[in-house]
C-alpha cells in the first residue's frame, strides 16, 4: 500500500460522495449541492490516497490565527488503523501548531478517546471548559 497525501487538491464530489457514504455519513451524502461546496468552505484539507482511490480526508475550518476545528476527519474501514488518520491529524496540527485552539466533535466510543488522546487532545471538561453545540439536522 503507497499511500499519497495531498493539500488543497481538487477531489470530485463523486469521490467525497463515494467517501462519506461508505463510512454512513448521511448527514453529507443526504445533500449532494452541500457537498459540491465543503471543500470550498474549508480553511484547510487533506486527502490521502491510494492509487486514484480517496481513502481518507481531514478538513479544517476557522480563522486561521486563533481557532481551528477539525470539521471532518475520515478514512475507510478497510484502511483504518494503518497510520492514515494519525498522518492526516499530525499534518494539520504542525500546519496550525501557532493557534490557540484546535477543536473538534466525534463520537463518544473508546477507540475515538484512545485515538484523540494519543494525539494530544482532551476532552474540553479535562480543561476546565464547557462545550455547547446545537444540532439542526433539519437542513
Amino acid at each position: 500500500m503507497d499511500i499519497k497525501y495531498y493539500t488543497n487538491n481538487v477531489i470530485r464530489t463523486v469521490e467525497l460522495m463515494e467517501l462519506y457514504g461508505q463510512l454512513g455519513w448521511t448527514g453529507y451524502t443526504d445533500h449532494p449541492e452541500k457537498m459540491a461546496k465543503i471543500l470550498q468552505g474549508s480553511l484547510w484539507y487533506m486527502s490521502a490516497y491510494d492509487g486514484n482511490k480517496l481513502v481518507g480526508l481531514i478538513r479544517v475550518v476557522g480563522d486561521g490565527c486563533s481557532i481551528v476545528y477539525v470539521q471532518d476527519i475520515l478514512v475507510l474501514k478497510d484502511y483504518q488503523r494503518k497510520g492514515i488518520g494519525r498522518k492526516l491529524m499530525e499534518s494539520m496540527l504542525a500546519g496550525f501548531h501557532n493557534i490557540r485552539q484546535t477543536v473538534l466533535i466525534t463520537d463518544s466510543t473508546e477507540k475515538t478517546r484512545l485515538f484523540y488522546q494519543s494525539m494530544g487532545m482532551r476532552q474540553v471538561g479535562d480543561t476546565g471548559g464547557l462545550c455547547y453545540v446545537r444540532y439542526n439536522r433539519d437542513v
